[in-house]
């Protein structure tokens, strides 16, 4: 496989992670704006409590959404640290996440529905970066580059005896 080659299925293959990750975070980041908002004109939680309980909400909506979609091909062995991980920098994340809407809040004062949701938002979008790096690197680490590799030439050997058997017949 030529250099070219590798370089654009390497692409190809982020493109499509990254998309995967959007649909799940988007999803994500719904499930978590319904729940915050829910809960703070349902009950007396402060806001950023409120948050804090969405954001956990929301990042177990994400595990699955990850698990068994954006990352379902990656590597499946020792899921109770892969769990552990995942929890680990959603830990991060919250606090990232959260310490955005609390500085707005409590910090500068931007009190009031528009201002949080604002805020939230916000958090979330720093917080996703991080997520995304984490979650990549080190929870849903993909299988080795030199694994894939020989797949695909498999795949090719495969395709090239099968064209060859067609032609001989």
């Amino acid at each position: 496989m030529s250099r070219l080659s590798a370089l654009n299925t390497r692409l190809r293959l982020l493109y499509r992670e990254i998309a995967k990750f959007g649909l799940v975070g988007i999803a994500g980041i719904g499930v978590n704006l319904v729940v915050f908002n829910l809960l703070r004109s349902a009950t007396n939680l402060q806001t950023v409590r409120a948050s804090v309980v969405a954001t956990i909400v929301a990042i177990a909506f994400n595990y699955v959404g990850f698990r068994y979609f954006t990352y379902r091909n990656a590597d499946k062995s020792g899921r109770g640290k892969e769990l552990g991980l995942f929890t680990f920098f959603s830990a991060i994340g919250l606090v990232i996440e959260n310490g955005v809407l609390y500085g707005a809040t409590y910090g500068m004062g931007w009190d009031g529905p528009l201002a949080n949701n604002f805020w939230k938002f916000t958090g979330i979008g720093v917080a996703t970066l991080f997520r995304f790096w984490s979650y990549r690197t080190w929870v849903f680490r993909s299988l080795p580059a030199q694994a894939v590799e020989q797949a695909e030439a498999i795949l090719s050997d495969a395709e090239q005896q099968a064209r060859v058997n067609a032609a001989g017949k």
